[in-house]
């Protein structure tokens, strides 16, 4: 089959357009299509030796901006359209193309036999948005501005793309996609589109390179079997997170995510130290399950002074909620919105590590495995092993492997 496509990318800076579009394109080349992404960013910053970056560049009251990005659109069409004529079958358009005029010329530039299709991504979560400005504000154009500033800087030039801002409406193939949910919107196809079944699934279906599912190192707290808290690393957890760290060295980690505890941003920090460029990312959503009024007790204090409490959890250990506090059960949502947050934060090409807790752990790992909800307590969760999870259109893989030895009991 050598059917040809377009697609074009629609959408406000930091809506998770390029993540997307790597997804795509990855899946695709899997499938043997020959694909290939035509980023206008990227065109941008090899074309022109000034500093494109300061957010007037991107004004549309700035006419050598406009045609200097007027020039790379073109320049990108004329690539993808000479990659289509001779052995490509899809073309990405990663760009902004927020205006009807500027989709008109993408439509225009390919044969009539050749469909275009645009997607437009949206996101409505606050704090998944701030989250990729964050990162945004890290990229190597922005590297002689203060984090602050750069985000101010990135702030400006989506408010220069917001005035001129037209949604998807007439165009004959459109897709609105809510790209934090991995969600459809809303859906318009007048052609017959080769391909458009796989990218529908592309888009809705979770893809992993790598995720390195990591338990923090030993505690104080672990050796006493007392749980939550935010008890310190003791100097094996502190050896433990050397040893991941050498362990790690060589595989390129862009970013770690952890919970907000010492104990997981303190095994985080030798990794990251021994990495190029990697973020430290908190999220509350991993924190530990809240014991409720038994935070900071050991198991054995739980037992005789709250007898009540430890017999009602030794029957249903899932569905347990600790009075005051949480259960397994109740931390799905927040388990399942950090996991959004991660796969929004992340290209797909990129290695993740999470550093969380054996609780937290255990739901997340769950959220790839099937294991029926009464045996999600019981996974082996070590400190001294970690889950390696891929998943790619064909194939699952999970393993447990070994970084150091020893392990600690924990909470």
């Amino acid at each position: 089959m050598n059917e040809k496509l377009v697609i074009a990318m629609v959408g406000l800076p930091a809506r998770g357009k390029s993540t997307m579009t790597r997804k795509i394109a990855r899946t695709l080349e899997l499938d043997d299509v020959r694909t290939r992404i035509f980023n206008n960013g990227d065109l941008r910053r090899r074309l022109f030796e000034e500093d494109t970056s300061h957010p007037e560049f991107f004004s549309p009251g700035n006419p050598k901006g406009v045609a200097q990005r007027e020039q790379c659109a073109r320049l990108n069409l004329d690539l993808a359209r000479a990659f289509l004529e001779e052995e490509g079958q899809v073309a990405i358009l990663d760009a902004s193309n927020v205006t009807r005029r500027r989709r008109r010329m993408v439509a225009e530039a390919f044969p009539a036999d050749i469909p275009v299709f645009f997607i437009e991504c949206v996101n409505a979560d606050a704090e998944a948005l701030k989250a990729n400005l964050e990162r945004k504000a890290s990229q190597q154009e922005l590297s002689h501005l203060s984090r602050r500033e750069a985000v101010a800087s990135f702030l400006q030039r989506i408010a220069h793309y917001e005035s001129i801002y037209e949604p998807l409406r007439e165009e004959p193939n459109r897709l609105l996609v809510d790209s934090f949910e991995n969600r459809i919107l809303r859906e318009q196809i007048s052609d017959v589109l080769p391909y458009y079944d796989r990218i529908r699934d592309i888009i809705t279906t979770r893809i992993v390179k790598n995720l390195y599912l990591v338990r923090h190192g030993e505690t104080h707290a672990n050796l006493e079997e007392r749980i939550g808290g935010d008890a310190d690393l003791t100097p094996h957890g502190r050896a433990q997170a050397g040893a991941l760290a050498d362990y790690f060295a060589r595989v390129r980690i862009p970013i770690i995510f952890t919970s907000t505890h010492k104990r997981t941003l303190r095994t985080a920090a030798p990794i990251a130290a021994r990495q190029e460029h990697c973020a430290i990312v908190a999220l509350p959503e991993f924190d530990e399950i809240h014991a409720g009024i038994c935070e900071g007790m050991t198991y054995r204090e739980i037992q005789e002074r709250l007898p009540e409490v430890a017999a009602a959890r030794k029957r249903d250990k899932y569905d347990y909620v600790y009075p005051e506090g949480e259960g397994y059960r109740t931390m799905e949502n927040r388990i399942h919105r950090g996991l959004k947050k991660i796969f929004y934060l992340t290209n797909y090409n990129d290695n993740i590590m999470i550093v969380g807790h054996r609780a937290v752990n255990r739901m997340i790992l769950s959220d790839f495995v099937f294991r029926p909800k009464e045996e999600v307590p019981y996974i082996y969760m070590p400190q001294n092993r970690y889950y390696q999870i891929r998943i790619d259109p064909y194939k699952r893989i999970f393993a447990l492997r070994a970084y150091a030895a020893k392990s600690a009991t924990g909470a």
